[in-house]
């Protein structure tokens, strides 16, 4: 089994609180990361149709005779257990380190969880394998070295080596896909959807219209890394904009989706209020816009909006490892000056642009600029300029340029 960079949080926070629930897509790893973690046979599978030992007519008696640290997988397909896990949790006060459950979906869980676990339950998500993951390189880069050593030169990361960047994006973090040849990639995320629809979405929300709501998932995937006006999203579809806002959030409560809030301090600024939205899976994201090759992907129209999905969710997964994680933000102006990803962390704010190319210039650095003249009382530390290069180098004093992979 990889190791992934968030078992070190999950492990502790087990140890503080009765219950931990792992969250995340359907395929990226939870089931396998946990039950490494408890012995052999407290482990238990919810199903949506079978009723597994008894759990939803008698949730009480199932969970006295589970033994602990358990884990109580899929949870959302038996909600009932939640009331009774509230109880058996209230009846063992003084206990740590009870349960472990992991879910598919966050909006109807969450919402149990938050009503009768509060303060007995902490929350984690877990995302794809980012880079790191895959290839187990060593999990303090330049983020840490940035954020929290308080770094300003990066010159000691980059070997010079350049990783197959299409091959990367267009397979994504699958685990599942590690040992997969490319020409079944298609397969299985045909597969992917076809579950995703029939079994998460299903279960999340009632849609009449499931044929519709795939187009609307394609129709999101083209969109990422934009900021996406739900008014035209649903006019393209022939849906209202209480619909298309609607699915937008089923995407995000399976996982699909995240969306970047707008950096404002001052709400007179002339500065783009949106969000920005990004799909999580970029090979889940390629195969439903039919790249169906790397070879086609590098030549695709949406190339640089795919690659830019791809760092700012190396960004999210390794920062989500960390206890203490930093606000993400991004900032666009009316003018279009823009910067990716906005890191406020410590009191001080680290721009973070992304560019697809090997060697870039100042002139790459406008967005940068503009947000430090928008907000000049703001505490602006170094900024990073992620792209392809195989070295780190300055582009201006408090500017560098730095390998994506070293992030």
């Amino acid at each position: 089994m990889l190791h992934r960079f968030i078992q070190n949080r999950l492990e502790t926070l087990f140890k503080f609180f009765p219950c931990v629930l792992l969250t995340g897509a359907r395929q990226v790893g939870k089931t396998t990361l946990v039950k490494e973690l408890v012995p052999a046979g407290s482990m238990v599978t919810f199903d949506p149709v079978e009723d597994i030992r008894g759990a939803k007519a008698d949730p009480d008696l199932f969970l006295k005779q589970m033994n602990s640290p358990g884990f109580l997988d899929e949870v959302q397909y038996v909600p009932q257990v939640l009331a009774s896990l509230k109880r058996f949790v209230d009846e063992h006060a003084n206990e740590k380190s009870l349960f472990y459950l992991s879910s598919s979906q966050n909006l109807n869980v969450l919402r149990g969880a938050a009503e009768s676990m509060a303060g007995r339950v902490a929350v984690l998500d877990l995302y794809p394998l980012c880079f790191k993951e895959m290839f187990q390189k060593e999990e303090h880069g330049i983020l840490e070295a940035l954020l929290t050593d308080g770094a300003d030169d990066f010159s000691g990361f980059g070997d010079g080596s350049v990783p197959p960047l299409s091959r990367l994006m267009w397979r994504g973090g699958m685990p599942g896909l590690l040992e997969m040849p490319n020409q079944l990639i298609p397969d299985f995320f045909t597969g992917y959807m076809r579950t995703y629809i029939e079994r998460d979405v299903r279960n999340i929300s009632e849609i009449s219209n499931l044929t519709l709501f795939s187009r609307f998932v394609r129709l999101l995937s083209a969109l990422s890394a934009q900021e996406v006006n739900s008014n035209e999203l649903g006019r393209d579809l022939g849906i209202d904009r209480t619909t298309a806002v609607r699915w937008e959030n089923i995407c995000e409560a399976s996982y699909q989706w995240i969306k970047i809030p707008p950096f404002n301090r001052n709400p007179v600024k002339r500065i783009s209020g949106k969000s920005k939205g990004y799909f999580v899976d970029t090979g889940f994201l390629c195969n439903l816009q039919g790249i169906f090759s790397p070879e086609i992907l590098a030549s695709h129209p949406l190339y640089g909006h795919i690659f830019e999905t791809f760092v700012v969710m190396e960004v999210v997964k390794r920062i989500n490892a960390w206890h203490a994680r930093p606000n993400i933000y991004h900032y666009r102006a009316y003018s279009g000056a823009e910067v990716d990803l906005l890191l406020e962390c410590n009191c001080k704010v680290f721009p973070l642009e992304i560019k697809i190319t090997t060697h870039p210039t100042k002139k790459d650095t406008k967005g940068i600029t503009s947000f430090k003249e928008t907000f000049p009382s703001e505490n602006i530390g170094t900024a990073i300029v992620a792209c392809n290069t195989p070295t780190p180098y300055k582009l201006a004093d408090d500017i560098w340029a730095v390998p994506w992979w070293e992030l």
